[in-house]
This record gives C-alpha cells, sequence and structure tokens, in this order.
C-alpha cells in the first residue's frame, strides 16, 4: 500500500465532508497523533486503523486502499455515449449509463459529475417524454387543447429525441477536448 495515495486519500475525504482532524480523530476512536501521520504519510495503518478511517469517511475500506483516481477519457465517453441507448427504448438511457458509472465510481477522474448529470438529464427527459402525451390526453378532454392535435405530440417528441441526441454527441465531444459537460435541463434526482 502506497502511504502517499493513502495520505491524499483520506485528506482529501476528511476535507469533502468538512471534518477537521479533530473530529476525525474522535469519530474513528484514533488519535489527533495517528491521523497526522497517516495524512503526512508517516505512517502505515493497520488494518482496523483503515477500517476505523473508513468508517469514520463513511466509505468503503477498498476506496481507501485501492485509491488511484484514473484519467480515462473513453470510458467517461463510452459511458456518456451508453445513453444513446434511449433511441430504443427511454429507460435503457438511464439504466446502462447508471450501470456503467456505479462499476467505476470513484476510480476515474470526473465519473461521478458526468454520471450524475448524465443520468439525472435522461431521467428528467423520460418523464418529459411520457407526461407529454399523457397531458395532452388530459387536457383534450376537458377542452383546454382542442387546437393541439396528436401530429403536434409527434413534433415534440421528435424534436425532444432530437435535443437528447445533439447533447449526449456534444458532450462527448466536449469530454475528448477536456471541457465540461453540459446536460440541461435537468432535475437533480442523484446530488
Amino acid at each position: 500500500m502506497d502511504n502517499n495515495y493513502l495520505a491524499l486519500r483520506v485528506k482529501e475525504l476528511r476535507n469533502q465532508k468538512g471534518m477537521s482532524q479533530e473530529f476525525l480523530a474522535e469519530e474513528s476512536g484514533l488519535s489527533l497523533r495517528t491521523i497526522q501521520r497517516i495524512e503526512k504519510g508517516e505512517s502505515n495503518p493497520t488494518g482496523e486503523s483503515l477500517k476505523r478511517l473508513a468508517n469514520a469517511l463513511k466509505v468503503n475500506p477498498d476506496e481507501l486502499i485501492d485509491w488511484s483516481i484514473k484519467e480515462d477519457k473513453k470510458y467517461l465517453t463510452f459511458m456518456n455515449l451508453s445513453a444513446l441507448t434511449f433511441l430504443f427504448f427511454p429507460l435503457l438511457g438511464i439504466l446502462i449509463p447508471f450501470i456503467l458509472w456505479t462499476s467505476r465510481k470513484g476510480k476515474i477522474k470526473n465519473i461521478n459529475k458526468l454520471g450524475k448529470d448524465l443520468i439525472n438529464f435522461e431521467i428528467t427527459w423520460t418523464l418529459l417524454l411520457f407526461f407529454i402525451p399523457f397531458l395532452w390526453f388530459l387536457f383534450s378532454k376537458i377542452g383546454i387543447l382542442e387546437s393541439f392535435t396528436l401530429s403536434k405530440i409527434f413534433i415534440i417528441i421528435g424534436v425532444m429525441y432530437f435535443i437528447n441526441l445533439i447533447l449526449i454527441l456534444l458532450n462527448s465531444i466536449r469530454i475528448s477536448n477536456e471541457k465540461d459537460i453540459i446536460y440541461n435541463p435537468k432535475i437533480k434526482f442523484l446530488k
């Protein structure tokens, strides 16, 4: 186990969770000096200490030991393009990226942001896709949308498919150019 990776990982997780070294020591049952040594890479903690740290940081112990976040633009691009499965069935555009995201979550740089944004967008898009015909049917029955024909609904759905397709393709290009992804509109179901 590389102490420098462990030191960086513990410090990063502690800072992400807004914990002080003192609080982490208290939560883990380890001494403050032990936490300081681990974060400086001066100490090789025992298995029990690693378990305590993982529990206090609310992560899997493997995430502390095997930590090495890699850059893998090919995987990010593949995961992003996997959302194109919405063309076959809308729910696949959520399910396939979710499986790919959770299988490598925390192991590839920027995968968590991409996974959350992509899945939130696809969930929002799928909900809109199913609610538009439902709302049209409901409103046409009560006489609000009498002039709104079924052909207009198909045009709206076609435009929605086109927008989804374009956003996925544009974000694949943005990933390969190392730019931030943009998926809007989206409701934050995953935070």
